[in-house]
């Protein structure tokens, strides 16, 4: 992949001999030279997939050679091109890449059938459909995640992110990135736009090298689906997000219009504040309230209305259901750190708070969150109430997706910046105690990940817990 190791083979795969390229003039069909025995079908087909559709392929086993069709002349040029600079490997060993001449590659079925049942795979992938060909043939299940799990073998050099972002951008938009050392190895998180583009990915590089003989790329699917990236710096990166912080206090933001830099964050703790409310300081409602909802005697209500003011927007208004629900909020969140800042919350003498009449712009400094799919506990007489408690170093955790383990886990809340202590998954897998090394990075990590999509209609619920482990 990339040739500037001191022992490096030139450009594709040719030695110092053979430092040219064939001039045969340009063709959709290319010949690739010097196979190694045992390789595949599908790992030919690999190194054409970056560059467009592959519609066709004939295998030499017996001369370690192969003849690749790409759908388009300028596809096949663009491949030559790019493996000219970047060594292509198969199995850790250099190949050698060519225009065929042959303008078309014209294949007997009934000898090439194995051959055009992997491509017929590999194609139904390409177009997003699921594959028709015998399952026996190929193993290409639609991809399970957009998220690759990358591990670093034989590291002689340093693998940067940008590294990683420029060579996994071959296959597809780039979402995030996170790094991390594990079990003294690099490793990586790394998410697609497209399952697709994963799948695309893995296949292509998967025990490639990313410099020559060392760097050795280990690529499998992750169980994660969607990736929680905090900060934008050398270890991670949201693409998608260019305004996240640094991670040392300031942010890279430029667009601050309406408010200050100061005011942004003084909105972000209220905002923060009322994350809490909704997601497990306290109830959409209060005790009384739930049992009589439950006995079927009010409606269940759940009414939360959140206004920062004009004038002084370090402060905010929020109105619960009842009383009752104010002064549990009070009691519970009142003295908490969030962001490295200590709220302070009192009653108000105001009684309501007035929504802004339609057409009127109040810089989107007031809203109903009476609907928001944040609410951690809203379903009338379920016992969750009993289990509501102020903010603690524990989290709850329910609504696991199947296949998620304590390694996703930990490695989704230590993103959050903090660092986990203590874990322990409750019996049936579906639920967990996750302990943090403070009261406030708990609060973060609720804030973070509470309602986190784990694929498959799964949405992780995240809630403080009495319990320690």
């Amino acid at each position: 992949m990339y040739g500037s190791s001191p022992n490096s083979v030139t450009a594709n795969g040719s030695d110092s001999k053979k430092q040219r390229l064939d001039e045969s003039p340009p063709s959709r069909v290319l010949h690739i030279r010097k196979l190694p025995s045992e390789v595949s079908e599908t790992e030919v087909i690999a190194l054409g997939l970056p560059f467009g559709k592959v519609t066709n392929i004939l295998m030499l086993k017996g001369k370690n050679q192969a003849f690749l069709e790409l759908s388009t002349e300028e596809a096949a040029i663009t491949m030559v091109n790019y493996y000219t600079a970047v060594t292509p490997q198969v199995r850790n060993t250099p190949v050698f890449i060519q225009y065929s001449n042959h303008k078309e590659l014209k294949t007997d079925s009934a000898l090439n059938q194995r051959a055009q049942a992997v491509l017929q795979a590999v194609s139904a992938v390409q177009d997003g459909s699921s594959p028709s060909s015998d399952p026996g043939v190929l193993d290409l299940a639609p991809p399970p995640s957009p998220v690759l799990r990358i591990i670093i073998d034989n590291m002689f050099y340093p693998v940067t992110l940008d590294v990683l972002q420029q060579i996994f951008s071959k296959f597809g938009t780039v979402m995030k990135i996170i790094t991390f050392t594990k079990n003294n190895q690099f490793q990586a998180l790394l998410q697609f736009s497209d399952p697709v583009n994963a799948q695309q990915a893995k296949l292509s590089l998967d025990g490639q090298n990313i410099y020559n003989s060392c760097c050795t790329l280990r690529i499998d699917f992750s169980k994660l689906v969607n990736l929680n990236v905090k900060y934008n710096n050398d270890k991670s990166r949201d693409y998608t997000r260019p305004d996240l912080p640094t991670g040392d206090g300031d942010t890279t933001s430029k667009d601050h219009s309406l408010l200050g830099k100061e005011i942004c964050f003084r909105l972000k703790l209220i905002q923060s504040c009322l994350f809490l409310l909704l997601t497990g300081a306290i109830s959409p409602l209060s005790a009384a309230a739930a049992a009589a909802a439950a006995a079927g005697r009010v409606a269940l209500s759940a009414l939360l209305v959140v206004k920062i003011l004009y004038n002084k927007k370090d402060s905010a208004l929020i109105q619960l259901s009842d009383g009752n629900q104010a002064q549990l909020a009070m009691s519970h969140l009142n003295g908490q750190k969030v962001f490295g800042k200590v709220m302070r919350v009192t009653l108000s003498k105001h009684q309501t708070v007035a929504l802004p009449r339609e057409g009127l712009d109040d810089q989107l400094l007031t809203k109903d969150f009476s609907g928001s799919p944040l609410h951690r506990f809203k379903k009338p007489g379920s016992k969750n109430f009993q289990n509501i408690f102020p903010p603690s170093a524990t989290l709850h955790l329910s609504n696991i997706r199947d296949a998620v383990g304590e390694d996703d886990l930990r490695l989704l809340f230590s993103n959050s910046g903090g660092t986990v202590k203590a874990f322990k998954f409750f019996q049936d897998r579906k639920m967990a105690l996750i302990q943090m090394s403070s009261v406030e990075e708990a609060i973060q990590a609720l804030m973070d990940l509470h309602n986190y999509d784990m694929g498959g209609n799964h949405h992780l619920k995240v809630s403080f817990s009495k319990s320690t482990i």
